[in-house]
């Protein structure tokens, strides 16, 4: 998914509030303001800081001192928007290649293809390079162009020069999953996070999804207001979080949106999973709204503003530190799922979403580790109908579909096979519905289903 490939270059650790601007002496107004409103521990005596860098060094890591370009940077890695070409890379020997192409990039209109490996750029050979050297190769400023030799997988050399232009990755992520199970993953809680996801629920719905998994893995937060408004989502969940600033403690409500949630909605966390999120973590599992699949979070509690100084620059400062709504701490200790993964959590979550939807079925023992050209043998207690409904006995993939399957039958015996290999470290489902007719012509009396893991 785009959503793994984005987190290595996309992760940041955030909880903002809009800036604020201040006038002084960059350096006289910056101690006021750390003074009056910063939160923590101060390692030093600010009043004999030489340098608001020296200033920011004797504060928490999370407070920074920043020029405006890199302000307008660090912004923009909240918004996702970029200045490139427009391709997610990895690296592969003998260079980079294309993993993704965003649409509107300069690549993709170009004719790059996922696969490609890019060999050089601007005439400098990318084998010996890592990846974020080659990215800040790719990278700058806008309208500027950039030379790629390409290798395709047939073997063509080509040439592309192309021009660069400012850009916005995905930050929302559907498919509809087997169950009508519409999926829903959020990269980074953006301005318009509220407004992105709404629509997503939407399209799902009418796509016909009943239930829900949000996936908030390897999100590193971004504005308060986005996860005030993201909470505001989900039924029962009234209030966002509890704030401790030096003016005192205050509890925040969510703000109520007309798109919502249904009531089983499962959330995905991980331990990349920081501020913004924890926010929204802790929060609807304090008001019991979603359960939480996956590991223990960051555990960064604490939230930042952003002062404009009177020479353009910006302070970013820690002002303040939140708890879940009933005073769950949040920072250093994280936020603990309710069921904990051991592996991808999107599947245990799907697992669980089909079968609270499967009325009248037993759970068979779990099969483990089975061999990617696995086939399943179902014995049943009587010989079944010759015109044997290829529909009564389903593989699924979970995170996904149905896998297609052929299906052999000998008397009181069904195999059950796939039509290509399963995949190494995917999980699967396999559910035997009680539309199975025996040679009487009589269904199962329940059906079943069973939980399936492969070899890595």
């Amino acid at each position: 998914m785009l959503k793994r490939r984005l987190s290595a270059i996309l992760f940041f650790i955030m909880c903002l509030t809009v800036p604020l601007t201040v006038l002084g002496a960059p350096l006289d107004e910056a101690k006021q303001i750390v003074k009056e409103n910063y939160v923590g521990n101060i390692n030093g005596d600010i009043n004999r800081a030489t340098s608001i860098d020296q200033l920011t060094e004797m504060l928490d890591s999370y407070s920074a001192y920043f020029t405006p370009e890199e302000f307008d940077e660090f912004i923009s890695g909240v918004d996702l928007t970029t200045v490139g070409i427009g391709v997610i890379i990895e690296k592969v020997e003998g260079g980079v290649q294309i993993s993704e192409l965003i649409d509107g990039g300069s690549a993709k209109n170009a004719g790059l293809k996922a696969g490609d490996i890019i060999t050089e750029i601007d005439g400098k050979p990318v084998a010996e390079l890592t990846i974020d050297q080659a990215s800040s190769l790719i990278k700058g400023a806008a309208n500027t162009t950039v030379s790629l030799t390409l290798s395709r997988e047939d073997g063509t050399i080509l040439t592309k020069k192309l021009t660069r232009k400012a850009f916005s990755l995905p930050n929302v992520e559907t498919k509809l999953l087997y169950g009508n199970t519409g999926y829903i993953s959020l990269n980074s809680f953006s301005n318009d996070t509220a407004s992105l996801v709404s629509k997503a629920i939407r399209d799902l719905k009418n796509k016909g999804a009943k239930s829900f998994i949000f996936d908030l893995q390897n999100n590193g937060g971004g504005y308060v207001t986005a996860a005030e408004q993201l909470i505001g989502m989900f039924p029962n969940a009234s209030y966002a979080y509890k704030l401790k600033e030096t003016s005192g403690t205050s509890i925040v409500r969510s703000m109520k949106q007309s798109t919502t949630f249904p009531e089983n909605t499962k959330m995905l966390i991980n331990r990349y999973s920081a501020s913004s999120s924890e926010m929204t973590a802790a929060a609807l599992s304090d008001q019991k709204a979603v359960t939480l699949y996956g590991e223990t979070t960051y555990g960064k509690g604490s939230m930042q503003a952003f002062y404009e100084l009177e020479d353009g620059s910006f302070l970013k400062l820690t002002v303040g530190h939140f708890y879940g709504p009933n005073g769950t701490k949040i920072n250093e200790v994280g936020v603990k799922p309710h069921i904990k993964t051991a592996s991808e959590p999107l599947f245990k979550a799907h697992y669980d979403t089909i079968v609270s939807n499967l009325k009248n079925y037993k759970e068979l023992a779990a099969l483990k580790n089975v061999p990617l050209n696995k086939k399943f043998t179902i014995k049943f207690s009587a010989k079944l109908a010759k015109g044997f409904n290829a529909s009564s006995v389903e593989l699924v993939e979970l995170g996904a579909d149905t896998v297609k399957t052929t299906h052999t039958l000998s008397g009181q015996q069904l195999v059950v096979t796939p039509a290509k290999e399963l995949t190494a470290g995917k999980e699967y489902a396999v559910i035997i519905h009680p539309k199975v007719k025996n040679e009487k012509g009589k269904n199962l009396k329940v059906g079943f289903y069973l939980h399936v893991t492969t070899k890595k």
